[in-house]
């Protein structure tokens, strides 16, 4: 059973543009190098190139500046944070926008195994397992392992126009440990089943059968139907936003009908949709 170990950071920065005072918000996206990240910033007039805006604790004891130094494209902005040691203090985590209000603790949204910080969005089959649960797996036998790919705004863009293979995904940094590629290979040679928990962990395994050389960089595999799986045979999903990419991967791997068929289903029974919604099991 393979875990995306990938935590989410606090990215969501509230702040002030220097010149003009205006209150500002700016969403780390993506880190290139240290310091330097792509970002999302609203409102957008007030985040040209140059601009650089003030982000400061409620009670003045830590801050950081932000400096947007070039515009990309899909509205994003290359940035420099000036202290990124004072982000944990200073930023919040990016709620998707169908939460409304922020959990009383900030933990609900992390896996409880999270420990490779680079998420802005949370690998969100993870949220299903607790220590307690992880240990009664083991105890059945069942070998657990872990990758890390950090999640991206990108992965949850709807998918516009009619010729899905033109849509874009952009890649998101990934790492297979060599003690998690040595007991995939194990249980290939045992006959034993490779059960990913999220879509995260599907795209990283199945990037990385792709290029068997790639062991950590970027990911920019867009599972679409008619891909022939070569690592999952199983995989633990939760239910997906329509016309996302997400939804398309897990139509790859079960059949478009049938996926249709298991959503009208547990909207008859009223099941949850979503981050902290239900789950389900594709073997």
């Amino acid at each position: 059973m393979v875990f995306n170990r990938s935590r989410v950071i606090p990215a969501r920065l509230y702040g002030t543009e220097t010149r003009s005072g205006a209150r500002v918000e700016v969403l780390l996206v993506r880190r290139q190098e240290p310091g330097i990240w792509q970002a999302l910033g609203r409102p957008g007039r007030r985040l040209r190139v140059g601009a650089r805006v003030t982000v400061e604790a409620h009670d003045g004891s830590r801050s950081t500046q932000v400096e947007i130094l070039e515009a990309l494209e899909n509205g994003l902005r290359l940035v420099r944070v000036s202290d990124e040691s004072a982000l944990g203090g200073l930023g919040e985590l990016p709620l998707p926008p169908y939460i409304k209000e922020t959990p009383d603790d900030p933990e609900r949204y992390q896996t409880v195994y999270a420990d490779a910080p680079g998420s802005v969005a949370a690998p969100t089959a993870g949220l299903h397992f607790t220590e307690a649960l992880l240990d009664r797996i083991r105890s059945y036998g069942v070998t657990t392992a872990w990758v890390t790919l950090h999640v991206g705004l990108d992965t949850f863009r709807p998918v516009h126009g009619e010729d899905i293979a033109e849509h874009k995904i952009h890649t998101e940094w990934f790492e297979m440990p060599e003690d998690t590629a040595a007991a995939i290979n194990a249980a290939r040679r045992a006959g034993s089943r490779i059960i990913a928990v999220g879509t995260t962990t599907v795209r990283t395994l199945e990037h990385v059968a792709r290029d068997a050389d790639s062991t950590a960089g970027d990911a920019d595999l867009f599972i679409l139907p008619g891909h022939r799986f070569r690592l999952v045979d199983a995989m633990l999903t939760n239910f997906h936003l329509p016309r996302s990419t997400l939804l398309m991967l897990v139509s790859a791997f079960a059949g478009r009908e049938r996926i249709l068929a298991a959503y009208e289903e547990a909207i008859r029974r009223e099941y949850r949709f979503y981050s902290f919604g239900d789950a389900m099991l594709l073997l």
